[in-house]
């Protein structure tokens, strides 16, 4: 119960300490504001802070962390008969359906004030490339284990290379969607061109990976 209620009352102050960066970078700028400023501001210490997140570009990115291993839980979750290609499209397609942040196709301002922020510096943006590198590896993994439960093992190349594909994939749907909004059209009008797009790129990554059975 102690351990719980520490656990929680730490990811509190992370939130409190990221939200409170998140704010004044928006307001300011990410390369005018220091770090010493976040914490005065969040009313923690600059030790403290550090603890929380190891560098300036954290405290932005927690956001993105938290989804770090979705894809890989997505493909370990799938139903009976579905591919992992399936159940990744159909978690995209209902992101869409839900405005998730994620695939780009939410219009709420202050999403779209934190894509600016994120791919606007290129620090950050050069961060969200090492989320990827990661998020591919641990999805090439969940994909080697699919293959391996529908005994057709496959070389860890081939995992790694249609992970891969995921990955870029769902960014290139994702900066699609949200070039889309930042032109001034709302979700509802680009919904209908984001499923679109979303089944001709996994329709193309299935004959690419339909002979490994994914």
């Amino acid at each position: 119960m102690v351990d719980g209620l520490r656990t929680r009352k730490k990811e509190r102050t992370r939130r409190a300490i990221s939200e409170v960066a998140i704010a004044m970078f928006l307001e300011h700028g990410f390369d005018r504001v220091s770090v010493a400023e976040i914490a005065a501001a969040a009313e923690v210490s600059k030790p403290t802070l550090f603890r929380y997140f190891p560098s300036k570009e954290d405290l932005v990115l927690d956001r993105i962390a938290d989804h770090r291993g979705e894809a890989a839980a997505v493909v370990r979750a799938r139903p009976a008969g579905r591919t992992p290609l399936d159940a990744l499209h159909d978690a995209f397609m209902a992101g869409l359906d839900a405005r998730e942040p994620t695939t780009g196709l939410c219009d709420h301002p202050a999403v779209m004030a934190y894509h600016r922020l994120v791919f606007g510096t290129p620090s950050l943006a050069s961060r969200v490339a090492e989320y990827a590198a990661a998020e591919t590896e641990a999805l090439a993994e969940a994909m080697s284990e699919a293959a391996n439960s529908a005994s057709r093992p496959m070389p860890r190349l081939t995992s790694r290379l249609v992970a891969a594909q995921y990955v870029a994939v769902r960014q290139i749907l994702a900066r699609d969607n949200y070039a889309a909004l930042a032109s001034g059209r709302t979700a509802g009008e680009v919904y209908g061109e984001a499923v679109a797009a979303a089944g001709i790129a996994f329709d193309l990554l299935r004959q690419g990976a339909r002979a490994h059975g994914l």
